[in-house]
């Protein structure tokens, strides 16, 4: 039997989870989860640490760095944490917002920050978005906006969101789709000016990032990097995140009204009572336009009925 041991980030673990979802095995004690396919059985732990055990475990492996030679434990670690200089002067920051929660689409920003507008949107209270309230979030995502700031914003909507799922996209090639369709809008808008860099925000390693994209016959432009919680160190991608996150928000408020209820955030137990209520009212096929159905979530509604 072999076996292969490596390490990701938190993000990447939970788009494996979603992944992995039809084949979730009940969790070992100090674990996240255990899937089991036809090539390995794959144990993530809250170490951070994910052991892959089986006939052909690196054909599991591969699937999150195709361009590793394995084992993989022995490679160098992605430059998550090294801080680009160019974040310091004129750049682009993409973020996205909805992927953990089960009702509502996913949204996602790109922006462009002069240098000499640094200064302004920290003065204004400009942050990580997580850091927020919603009200704070959507009053700051009005500042911004008035500012004449280039920005792109797209919303997958659930309808949407679901189909690519059923046609074998993962969360994961979604978000990348939508940071470089964000991106290239962003790169028309500013035409010929000067940027450092573009800064994304980290949901991926890298190199499953680009793959995403060469899958589409697409490229990553030149001068683009990744970094882990990048909101706290670039005000480009602290803005994509509360434009980002503003947009989810008004969308939920929009689909709170369409299904007469307060729908919650997030993929809690309540989230799951909400999700039996509607299956109850409105039949399970309305989950689709509200709800990203291939949660856990979903089954765990139909099972309260």
């Amino acid at each position: 039997m072999g076996q292969i041991s490596t390490t990701f980030s938190k993000d990447v673990m939970k788009e494996m989870k979603q992944h992995y979802h039809d084949y979730l095995k009940p969790t070992p004690p100090h674990a996240l989860f255990q899937a089991k396919t036809t090539y390995a059985t794959i144990t993530a732990y809250k170490s951070g640490k994910v052991l892959f055990q089986g006939k052909s475990p690196q054909k599991e492996a591969a699937k999150w760095d195709k361009n590793q030679t394995f084992p993989m434990s022995e490679k160098k670690k992605t430059n998550t944490k090294e801080v680009p200089d160019f974040i310091h002067t004129s750049h682009i920051g993409s973020d996205e917002s909805g992927t953990g929660d089960y009702f509502g689409p996913v949204t996602a920003c790109a922006v462009y920050i002069q240098q000499d507008q640094i200064a302004l949107l920290k003065e204004i209270g400009i942050q990580d978005s997580k850091k927020l309230t919603d009200q704070n979030i959507l009053t700051l995502s009005e500042k911004i906006i008035s500012m004449n700031i280039p920005y792109s914003l797209m919303i997958l909507h659930n309808e949407k969101y679901n189909h690519l799922q059923l046609q074998g996209w993962s969360q994961g090639k979604m978000k990348a789709m939508l940071h470089h369709a964000c991106i290239s809008n962003v790169l028309h808008k500013i035409g010929d000016r000067y940027y450092g860099g573009i800064l994304i925000d980290q949901f991926c390693q890298p190199n499953i990032y680009k793959n995403h994209l060469l899958q589409e016959g697409i490229q990553v432009p030149d001068q683009t990097y990744f970094m882990t919680k990048a909101e706290d160190y670039s005000i480009a991608v602290a803005t994509a995140s509360i434009i980002a996150r503003a947009s989810f928000v008004k969308e939920m408020e929009r689909l709170s009204k369409k299904v007469n209820m307060t729908l919650l955030k997030g993929a809690s137990k309540k989230v799951d009572l909400q999700a039996a209520t509607l299956i109850k009212d409105k039949g399970n096929e309305y989950l689709n336009s509200v709800a990203k159905v291939h949660f856990a979530n979903t089954n765990k509604a139909a099972q309260l009925i």
